[in-house]
């Protein structure tokens, strides 16, 4: 029997991982897409609903590539997850690493768009998609030292709300969700560069940051709704975070 099909990118670790898991585990085949090999050949070896691509989403030949296995399943691609992203560093605009601020515009604007143009055609072919983009609460208001950051993905979510308006009329929906205080294994530390400490003072004092399957269930929730329901934007974050710049911490 075919089953739905869903894309999930940064499908190694955090987030995209949890996400996995949970659609697996709600009868999609999911496809699993991250450049770490190994990691996807375990998550395989673990789950047999998913098929692993190993792809970058700012390569198009990786991206064509991932669209042709989608596309040659047995079922309707209905679920396209828009994961891969990240920060990096936490320098002020007047110290900007460029390169920095490069990456992150690549990874996390171009790579969602990219991947989308790809997987559009099966998204509205199976009469039921629907496209998640996992921006951030940095892309609703800016912070000192998160420029970059904030930037690139203020710019993810007016991708996000423009393709909504440009797909009224046809069967995809577009879902952005936008978590605050995360704590994953790799997100601050890959933005701080590998420093285990200057990673761990992000979280210190919060008793219960927020955790990678929290995002999960909300991005499974939005995307298994009735399909004439379309959850716009879904803002997440901890208790303990009542905004941006308050978080209550206690040390």
């Amino acid at each position: 029997m075919s089953s739905r099909i869903a894309v999930v990118t940064g499908a190694s670790s955090g987030i995209g991982l949890a996400t996995v898991r949970r659609l697996a585990a709600g009868g999609y085949r999911v496809v699993a897409v991250a450049r770490r090999a190994d990691r996807l050949d375990s998550l395989a070896d673990e789950l047999s609903s998913v098929t692993p691509v190993v792809a970058d989403v700012t390569s198009d030949a990786d991206v064509a590539r991932l669209a042709e296995v989608a596309g040659g399943l047995d079922g309707p691609v209905e679920l396209l997850v828009n994961n891969a992203g990240g920060a990096v560093g936490a320098d002020q605009v007047e110290d900007a690493d460029l390169a920095g601020w490069q990456w992150m515009y690549d990874v996390n604007v171009l790579g969602t768009v990219r991947v989308t143009k790809a997987l559009l055609p099966l998204l509205e072919k199976s009469g039921r998609g629907t496209i998640v983009v996992l921006s951030s609460t940095a892309g609703l208001i800016v912070y000192e030292g998160g420029g970059g950051y904030a930037a690139a993905k203020h710019a993810q979510t007016a991708v996000a709300e423009t393709l909504r308006l440009e797909l009224n009329g046809r069967p995809v929906r577009v879902v952005e969700i936008d978590p605050g205080m995360v704590r994953t294994d790799e997100f601050a530390l890959n933005r701080f560069g590998g420093d285990a400490d200057k990673a761990a003072a992000v979280y210190a004092g919060v008793e219960f940051p927020l955790v990678a399957d929290d995002i999960a269930d909300c991005i499974v929730w939005t995307a298994t709704r009735p399909h004439h329901v379309n959850v716009d934007r879904l803002v997440v974050r901890p208790l303990a975070q009542a905004a941006q710049h308050k978080v209550h911490r206690v040390l």
